[in-house]
């Protein structure tokens, strides 16, 4: 596989063109033949003319690539290994949305031929690939797991907004059904990764070792979000209680804040909900979830309080929102917490003004039924910043004055203005 791949004897067709299939498919596209494949038309017209949807990657990006984009099943027909990199959310309830990931296998099993390899780049709970997947792909088919057709994990690891850690300059963790396929699948990610990649012994082993990935990060803003809610009854700044103990060496640096997006606010459910399986109730990583989910509507009640005690009448009070993206300098409002916060405001019949230079306004329209201001409308009672993107890093405290009453209330939850304010009423985390 991997010998065709580099001769172009064969291509490789990426499912799903998001935050993650499309960077992957451009990095192939420099090295073999692709086929970018995507069920939205209208993405699939933008990538055409060299425009990343979801505004993550230059024009730059698609020049000197061998890709064809399409969302017709047909063009992925003459491809020997697939690819898929699509969202795996969970539902209403929490539990697990395998729907996007099954649909798109779905679609591979329609085309699967003898001797193809079939890589899956979503986050899954372990076991997922093997126990959901290849019986999908095996019905669909007609084909042998093994035998007739190879099937690998290699779990995504791109970090939206980050110039630094790209996807070449993160180790990829490979792994595939036999050592033929572990094998042939490492060393055809070897061809972008420059960082290398780091072969592991089963898919279990892959699929594992992703998912811990971010409910270790999620435990521990867990933790830094239950001190802040402990240091703010002692009167205690937790972004410099932090500092302090930063100066060890092995003191991990977590921060408090909202923890929403695609990955760390989703991936520890299913951690959970396959332990559940096993009878095992993953205690840790339930109130850690427990915790981190609560912060929006923490950070709306404390607002609430605060202004109560500058004795106003909060059914005529304003608040403006500065960031609804789930994190800083992305334009991804999916799960973004920022939201909660907004609504538990409005719950207690605050007027919330949303301002974000990077977010949608179609988007934050169609997905939460709310209308994205292109500037502030002062003066406010209240100033939110929940994401710090660049735009916001240079704002001073004449900025937030002029756009409030004399006893503004600034709510900085990234701790980024700490140092800068001397005479507004000021709270973070």
């Amino acid at each position: 596989m991997y010998r065709d791949l580099v001769d172009k004897k064969t291509k490789m067709a990426v499912i799903g063109l998001g935050y993650v299939g499309l960077p992957i498919a451009l990095e192939f596209a420099r090295k073999i033949s692709v086929i970018g494949f995507d069920l939205k038309d209208d993405r699939i017209k933008l990538m055409k003319k060299g425009i990343d949807p979801s505004k993550e990657l230059s024009s730059d990006a698609f020049k000197g690539c061998d890709i064809l984009f399409t969302s017709d099943l047909n063009d992925i027909r003459e491809a020997k290994c697939y690819v898929v990199a699509v969202p795996t959310p969970i539902d209403e309830h929490k539990l697990p949305d395998l729907k996007p990931l099954l649909n798109a296998t779905d679609i591979v099993g329609k085309v699967l031929k003898e001797g193809d390899f079939v890589v899956f780049e979503s986050t899954v709970y372990p076991g997922c690939t093997e126990e959901d997947c290849v019986p999908i792909l095996e019905r669909n088919s007609g084909l042998t797991y093994i035998k007739q057709f190879k099937v690998g994990f290699s779990p995504e690891r791109i970090n939206p907004g980050d110039r630094e850690h790209t996807l070449t300059r993160i180790i990829k963790v490979t792994s595939g059904c036999d050592e033929i396929s572990a094998e042939e699948i490492a060393m055809i990610y070897e061809l972008i990764i420059e960082a290398g990649v780091y072969r592991v012994s089963s898919i279990k082993v892959a699929e594992a070792a992703k998912v811990i990935e971010n409910t270790q990060r999620d435990i521990n803003i867990a933790f830094m979000n239950e001190l802040s809610m402990i240091f703010h009854k002692m009167e205690i700044n937790t972004y410099e209680v932090l500092e302090a103990a930063a100066t060890k060496w092995n003191f991990l640096r977590f921060y408090p804040g909202l923890v929403g997006g695609h990955c760390i606010g989703v991936d520890p459910y299913y951690l959970s909900y396959k332990a559940k399986q096993y009878s095992h109730h993953a205690q840790i990583i339930n109130s850690g979830r427990a915790i981190n989910d609560g912060m929006g509507f923490y950070v709306a009640d404390q607002v609430v309080k605060k202004l109560i005690a500058f004795n106003l009448d909060i059914r005529q009070c304003k608040v403006l929102v500065m960031g609804v993206t789930f994190k800083e300098n992305v334009t991804d409002i999916r799960n973004s917490k920022a939201f909660d916060v907004i609504n538990e405001l409005r719950s207690f019949g605050f007027t919330v003004d949303i301002v974000d230079p990077r977010a949608s306004f179609d988007e934050v329209k169609t997905e939460y039924g709310l209308e994205l201001k292109s500037q502030p409308s002062p003066p406010y009672h209240a100033i939110i910043v929940t994401v710090c993107h660049k735009e916001y890093l240079d704002l001073d405290e004449n900025y937030f004055k002029s756009q409030g009453h004399s006893n503004l209330l600034l709510v900085d939850l990234k701790g980024t203005y700490k140092t800068r304010i001397n005479k507004l009423n000021y709270w973070s985390l």
